[in-house]
């Protein structure tokens, strides 16, 4: 359940925060006053699409926060299928800023998430309803989801749709292997060539590093002699000079003979010593590397030659060694496979013609599942719109069988006959708006037992109806608010009156900007309002407040 809202810089709204309740809630006020911009904000913090025109005027950004609580169990399994959970309290608080170069931020209980995130927990946590939204009902494409929504049937459709994904593999497979000759012989001569020319190579993961290293050497093994030669002579010395080795010798040898007569300075004697051992040591090594080193201009054209041949056919198959013998491994599995793909065929065959099997049994399982649930929705909403002030309504559910798909061997429509006497024809067809508003309502009568979603919204569901069918629609939106929460933007009094919570929604013009206010009303400002929307006018007589006050008190509403 959403139990408040806070908006922020939202187009007219530079400030609001709204607390819902339980049951219907309701949002009036002026055309203009801002009602579509609460829904558009929800719309947002669920991850609904936005652009940066969202944003108030001259506001570096605007910002929704929505909190939640009681939350459904799907809406805990998507928390848990993202790595998140709810607070300890159990509240969900989702946030997100949009700001005035088009970018978003958003987070999950304080941590950072996408968008789609938002959209994926979003659908298990509301359900909207909108002046557009009706255009679920115009396409037939969508009709067979509410009848699965009345059947209950995703574990059969998960199973389906498990077995309709490796139908699609097996397919995708035969038709790779059931290539003309002409192609498979082509296909054949280039992977041999490719084997053959990667195991020539005979590859060996790290060899490119290493032979970069040698060539190094190579190109710089003079430059190393001279170097070496010139350390060994420094410590060793020549001819004509003496060394560091044997001039730190001749030092040790004197600090000895001092330390005789000199106790303060035995240490220092004693880490003399160790320093000459040490330098011969370290002149022994560089003899020894002077010694071993080799230079043969031979291995410098072999390690370019390799280098070469390594580049060449890293081009082809792989940057590096790891990604080359990956190639080649998939290279020779491919071409076993077309090698024996008569027999891969016939073993593929064979599992298609079993899963074909299968999925025309879960197909007809299915089919049956819904044609009756078609035929329980086809009563449940005919009584519900009869009760809505359509008693002359037919509806159907058309049910056709095809040829399995991704979801089914099923075509469902939903047809009506407006009058009696009049064939049952397409929603699209023949439908106006306040009959599509009060068709979907009662739909959603019809689900409310089978969603989990805890908080319904309809915005504006009063769209071409009046007089005793808005009564009708307002009693049942009372109904559907029974163990859940529904949110209603409407201009209808009669709906107004029903609400366990009334927001009234004002625009005001300050300092040349307009500003919008969200304000819950006691019974004396619902009495008001429900008399300015029975009025239609600014002037509110003492007859209008009476009215209101018997919608009121008829609703069991009292001060």
């Amino acid at each position: 359940m959403l139990t408040s809202l806070q908006i922020e810089n939202i187009a007219v709204i530079e400030k609001a925060e709204i607390t819902f309740d339980k049951g219907l809630n309701i949002l009036t006020g002026e055309t203009g006053a801002g009602k579509s911009i609460i829904i558009d904000s929800i719309n947002a913090v669920l991850g609904e699409r936005t652009t940066r025109e969202l944003v108030r005027t001259g506001a570096p950004f605007a910002k929704v926060s929505a909190l939640f609580f009681g939350l459904s169990h799907a809406a805990e399994q998507v928390l848990k299928s993202l790595d998140l959970e709810p607070e300890e309290d159990g509240s969900l608080l989702i946030q997100r800023s949009i700001s005035s170069d088009g970018r978003s931020a958003c987070r999950i209980n304080g941590q950072t998430a996408t968008v789609s995130m938002l959209r994926q927990l979003g659908g298990e946590l509301i359900n909207i309803h909108g002046q557009h939204d009706s255009q679920s009902l115009l396409s037939s494409e969508k009709h067979i989801g509410f009848i699965d929504a009345l059947a209950q049937d995703e574990a059969l459709l998960e199973e389906y749709h498990g077995l309709y994904a490796a139908y699609v593999k097996i397919r995708r497979a035969l038709n790779e292997l059931q290539m003309d000759e002409e192609e498979k012989l082509r296909k054949i001569d280039l992977l041999r060539f490719q084997i053959d020319e990667l195991e020539a190579a005979n590859l060996q993961i790290g060899e490119r590093e290493t032979l970069t290293q040698e060539r190094t050497r190579c190109l710089n093994a003079e430059k190393i002699l001279q170097s070496l030669r010139l350390a060994y002579d420094a410590i060793n010395g020549t001819e004509e000079t003496a060394g560091a080795s044997q001039l730190l010798t001749d030092a040790a040898a004197g600090l000895q003979d001092a330390a005789r007569y000199y106790g303060a300075i035995e240490s220092t004697a004693q880490e003399m010593l160790d320093l000459s051992y040490n330098l011969e040591s370290y002149a022994d090594e560089i003899r020894n590397a002077f010694d071993t080193l080799s230079y043969d201009p031979g291995d410098l054209e072999q390690i370019e030659e390799r280098l070469d041949l390594l580049y060449k056919l890293s081009r082809k198959y792989g940057e590096t060694e790891e990604e080359m013998l990956a190639y080649l491994e998939k290279a020779r599995a491919e071409l076993d496979e077309i090698t024996f793909s008569e027999e891969r065929v016939q073993k593929l065959d064979e599992e298609r013609r079993e899963i074909v099997r299968k999925i025309k049994a879960l197909a007809a399982t299915l089919s049956n599942v819904r044609r009756q649930a078609g035929e329980r929705f086809s009563r449940q909403v005919e009584a519900e719109l009869s009760y809505l002030d359509m008693p002359h309504v037919r509806f159907l559910v058309r049910h056709e069988q095809v040829k399995p798909g991704p979801n089914g061997a099923d075509e469902i429509e939903f047809l009506i006959s407006a009058n009696p006497g009049e064939p049952p024809r397409p929603l699209a067809k023949i439908a106006s708006g306040g009959e599509l508003s009060r068709i979907m309502l009662a739909i959603k009568n019809v689900l409310s037992g089978s969603d989990e979603i805890g908080t319904l919204i309809f915005d504006e569901i009063d769209t071409g109806v009046s007089g005793r069918a808005a009564q009708k629609i307002a009693l049942k939106l009372k109904q559907v608010s029974a163990g859940r929460q529904v949110i209603c933007v409407t201009h209808l009094a009669q709906i107004a009156a029903q609400a366990d919570c009334h927001l009234l929604i004002q625009k005001t013009v300050r300092d040349d900007q307009t500003y919008t206010q969200v304000d819950a009303l006691d019974f004396e400002g619902r009495k008001r309002e429900i008399a300015r929307i029975m009025g239609g006018m600014d002037e509110i007589t003492p007859l209008q407040l009476q009215s209101a006050e018997e919608l009121l008190r008829a609703a069991g509403i009292s001060e």
